[in-house]
């Protein structure tokens, strides 16, 4: 919810040039560790994200469930895309990775909108693979959002 305010805040501040509201952003944003400039919003922006901690994730020995592009239709995208999202929180949680260093991720997450499908696979109906693999095909969906 914090975070939600953060960025209704950034958002007042950009549509408002009054000095009163720049001061408070600026109060709010020395209180507060997610602010307009570190929030992840953008595939873009969480493969730069993720490039950052990709040499952690690589030690986890976790088996995750990683559909490939050509496994899913592409109104599922975001679904997937979700699915991807909740294992690598699992492994960031199990490898111990610093609450700083993995925000980005759990940002992106929170602010992730899907809604259900029936026609969309469970993520447990995909294959498993290794961090390698898992990686490599999310930064591969992440690359197709980016790019539609």
């Amino acid at each position: 919810m914090r975070g939600f305010q953060i960025q209704l805040t950034c958002k007042v501040c950009r549509e408002s040039h009054k000095t009163q509201v720049w001061l408070c952003l600026l109060v709010l944003s020395l209180l507060s560790t997610p602010t307009c400039a570190n929030s992840v919003n953008e595939a873009g922006d969480l493969r730069i994200c993720l490039n950052d901690l990709i040499h952690n994730v690589k030690k986890s020995d976790a088996m995750l469930y990683a559909p490939g592009i050509e496994d899913f239709p592409d109104f599922c995208k975001k679904m997937v895309l979700k699915c991807y999202m909740l294992e690598l929180i699992m492994v960031l949680d199990e490898e111990e990775i610093g609450r700083d260093s993995q925000e980005c991720v759990r940002d992106f997450n929170y602010n992730l909108q899907t809604t259900k499908n029936d026609l969309c696979p469970a993520c447990e109906t995909y294959t498993l693979q290794n961090i390698t693999t898992f990686m490599d095909r999310l930064m591969d969906l992440l690359e197709n959002l980016n790019s539609t």
